[in-house]
């Protein structure tokens, strides 16, 4: 259900006669995470949450920053999260990605040299789940908390609050993860949202962070000259806009990439030079080093151009004058060298990945957008500016780091505030595998292996043969509000009864040659999800009696199950006779 503050209110009504609704976009993220609000009779007013709790406040009085991290710390029945864990405190980090078991554990370069001292190993005592869930949980009560401050309380009793989370599905400094989860992630992370109190079901929307930035950044920007049938790149994925004027549409244009050289790297770089710099001062520890890196975080990394003459200044309070050290009166002069070198391990791996995704396009790309905290980077943005040539413009939305959630106007009913719709669709390659799944045909000579197992049908009278078709071929397009319908035939004897709980599973093949699915099922061939359909509910007087060859009478029920795709999410759906009976239970594998 979706969640209120008092869900036994009665519910307000807008001028048009539409449920009023409060939104609250939960951008989810690997490192650091968001949360931003806005009400559905004003959704041109939208309020980024900039007040988060520390270890003495519960939030309005405690640390102000665009955003919060993603860390965790338990101490007996209780946890900490986010700036309320201590400088020194051990703390679970990056454990959001733990929840996609495809993503082999991978170690870059980066990753060897430049190493996290603070975090708990994943899976240390906890799983990924609870640990996603309990940070969640925070999350929903502290924007709760924030509202029960900023509007009065008569509308939140009478307002429904709605979860919209986008998944900042990027890179952590020890995993290679894609820019595109798997349906098992998407649906576990579905689930500790659904845990945490955020609604369920259809009412809790979630987004993927590419799909989101590139509507944000199209739609915050309103480039002039991007126009329909321009490709451009967001988050490492790559998009089409297929439509600008009554509908904003793009088309994923190529699959997502990903490596390990993020801007954390530039953070531990900046703290390694920085200890071997200042570390022998008598006055130099954890407080004054947190001081640093957090200038270089929210100043420096930002605003430097590039220009190697480019000073900034680093407040190290404390720490006594020493002139070989470059200390006076509390602060550290950093010169651009310096600040050129601490970019040196990361900028060539950001260039190389981006020319590689553009190169996968097979099409000229307009231009690049840069969304998040390293997004705003002058040097990055100029450094992509170089590498790629002016006929590929390299463009920084608007407040994109502070509000890249997808909480344009569109959040609630894919409607934009000047009347526009959105849509988005998967493809070409969106599907690097094919969906398949196993089916019993009529046995057929020149056509079917006589090396393969056949069987004798007392139903049909004939033999029969299990062989593969394809439910989505590689390559198919897939656009959400157009449902993929699986048919399939259960019978049972009448003197059994009527069918009930039906399992089946849905299989992928990787397809690597690109030959198409085999007839038979092979080591190419992997269960992707199994799917539990209870035909229970369907009225047993409308299910069709045959008989069969065997001259017993059976039940015998035509059914499918209807799959629709959202940004990123999959819900399935039993359909019988074109009425929608009940949702599926999807397992993945």
């Amino acid at each position: 259900m979706t969640s209120t503050i008092n869900d036994s209110a009665s519910l307000t009504l807008s001028s048009g006669g539409v449920y009023r609704k409060i939104l609250i976009a939960v951008d989810f993220g690997t490192t650091y995470s968001g949360l931003c609000w806005a009400q559905t009779r004003r959704p041109d007013v939208q309020t980024p949450i900039t007040q988060w709790p520390d270890s003495t406040s519960q939030g309005l009085e405690g640390i102000s920053s665009d955003k919060v991290p993603t860390e965790l710390r338990y101490g007996g029945n209780s946890y900490q999260w986010g700036f309320q864990i201590g400088d020194e405190e051990q703390r679970y980090q990056w454990f959001k990605v733990d929840l996609d078991p495809s993503q082999a554990r991978g170690s870059s370069e980066l990753a060897r040299r430049y190493t996290a001292d603070k975090a708990l190993p994943p899976g240390y005592d906890v799983s990924a789940e609870k640990l996603v869930t309990d940070y969640l949980t925070a999350l929903r009560k502290h924007a709760e908390n924030i509202l029960k401050h900023k509007l009065p309380e008569s509308a939140l009793k009478s307002t429904l609050i709605q979860y919209i989370m986008t998944l900042v599905l990027s890179n952590t400094p020890d995993k290679m993860v894609p820019a595109v989860w798997s349906d098992a992630a998407q649906a576990k992370t579905k689930a500790c949202a659904e845990k945490a109190g955020m609604g369920r079901g259809e009412q809790l929307q979630i987004i993927s962070e590419p799909e989101a930035a590139a509507v944000y950044a199209l739609d915050a920007m309103n480039p002039h000259d991007i126009k329909v049938g321009d490709c451009g790149t967001v988050d490492l994925i790559s998009y089409t806009v297929s439509a600008l004027e009554l509908m904003l549409k793009v088309n994923e244009a190529s699959p997502g990439t990903g490596g390990l050289c993020g801007s954390t790297y530039l953070n531990r770089i900046f703290k390694e030079f920085l200890t071997a710099k200042l570390g022998s001062n008598h006055q130099w520890d954890d407080e004054v080093l947190e001081d640093a890196l957090n200038r270089f975080e929210l100043v420096t990394k930002r605003a430097f151009t590039g220009n190697p003459e480019e000073n900034f200044t680093i407040p190290v309070p404390g720490l006594v004058d020493d002139p070989v050290q470059g200390v006076r009166r509390g602060r550290f002069i950093l010169k651009g060298t310096d600040i050129v070198n601490i970019f040196g391990p990361v900028l060539p791996e950001i260039i190389a990945l981006v020319k590689g995704q553009i190169a996968s396009t097979r099409r000229h790309v307009k231009a690049v957008l840069l969304v998040g905290g390293f997004g705003q980077s002058v040097y990055l943005r100029e450094s992509l500016r170089s590498a790629l040539g002016t006929s590929t413009e390299v463009l920084s939305p608007p407040n994109g780091y502070e509000n890249p959630m997808g909480l344009p106007d569109c959040a609630s009913n894919g409607n934009f505030a000047d009347g526009r719709r959105f849509e988005s669709m998967s493809g070409p390659d969106q599907h690097a595998s094919t969906m398949v799944q196993m089916a019993n045909t009529d046995f057929e000579e020149g056509v079917h292996s006589t090396s393969r197992r056949r069987y004798w049908s007392v139903f049909h009278g004939v033999y029969r043969i299990r062989t593969m078709f394809w439910l989505i071929k590689k390559g198919d397009p897939v656009k959400e509000h157009e449902p993929k319908e699986f048919h399939y035939h259960t019978r049972n004897l009448v003197s059994k009864g009527p069918p009930q709980t039906i399992g089946v599973m849905i299989q992928s093949c990787t397809d690597a040659e690109n030959t198409g699915a085999p007839m038979y099922l092979d080591s190419s061939v992997k269960d992707l999800v199994k799917l539990k359909a209870d035909l229970s509910c369907i009225p047993e007087s409308t299910i069709e009696q045959r008989q069969g060859k065997d001259g017993n009478v059976y039940y015998y029920c035509s059914w499918h199950i209807e799959m629709s795709n959202y940004s990123a999410s999959t819900m399935y759906e039993l359909v019988y006779k074109g009425v929608h009976y009940a949702s599926v239970k999807a397992e993945y594998i």
